[in-house]
């Protein structure tokens, strides 16, 4: 990956995230911890995969998915107006259960190491 794909990876994270903590109208996102976890845009830039991860269970993480992807395009046209960039990419939206899983598996660890 390029080094100015990379950037650009970043800076739709970064805008991400302060678009879900501080421009979101949907109350249903205020109370969730969603965290956007990486970022992978296209090289023609038509399109962008956002890895996003929810603090709860499977179901939970799912709805709040939803919710996400019904906002998708407010998220797109704010990025639009936030970024100058010729050609805004699509946002595709996917859940990242890595956290989640990480936990759980810390959990397992130091319950095996208190028995």
């Amino acid at each position: 990956m390029s080094r100015r794909m990379h950037r650009l990876n970043d800076q739709i994270r970064d805008e991400l995230a302060d678009l879900l903590a501080r421009e979101t109208r949907d109350p249903r996102l205020h109370g969730a911890i969603i965290s956007i976890t990486g970022v992978e845009t296209t090289p023609d830039l038509s399109t962008a995969r956002i890895f996003v991860s929810v603090l709860g269970d499977q179901e939970e993480a799912e709805e709040m998915l939803g919710h996400i992807q019904r906002a998708s395009s407010f998220f797109r046209r704010e990025l639009a107006a936030r970024l100058n960039l010729r050609h805004t990419p699509e946002l595709n939206f996917r859940l990242d259960r890595s956290i989640a899983e990480g936990a759980r598996i810390d959990a397992l660890l130091r319950d095996l190491k208190s028995d």
